[in-house]
């Protein structure tokens, strides 16, 4: 599903037009970009919890030249399914098999 395919459901299910869906998918994201760049989680009930984490600095090699680097610290992203969810999928994978 792609954003115009959600914005679209969204529109549908509670009867809003296309342009008002677009408007609070919209807002959704800026909020929860907020709240992440404040360093902030977001815990969704039976979705799951968004979380930025600093991974720290470490030495990687580069495969074709062998040469070892250092790489930064950097802030990354991370999800965690709640069980729910993860629930979910194995039932639609197992169903598909």
């Amino acid at each position: 599903m792609n954003h115009k395919e959600l914005t679209g459901e969204i529109a549908r299910r509670l009867g809003y037009s296309d342009k008002d869906a677009a408007q609070l998918i919209g807002s959704m994201i800026a909020i929860m970009g907020e709240q992440l760049q404040e360093g902030k989680s977001l815990s969704f009930t039976d979705f799951g919890t968004f979380k930025v984490e600093k991974k720290l600095e470490h030495i990687t090699v580069n495969p074709l030249t062998k040469q070892r680097f250092l790489v930064p610290p950097q802030l990354i992203l991370t999800f965690k399914p709640a069980d729910a969810l993860k629930g979910m999928s194995e039932n639609t994978i197992s169903a598909h098999e």
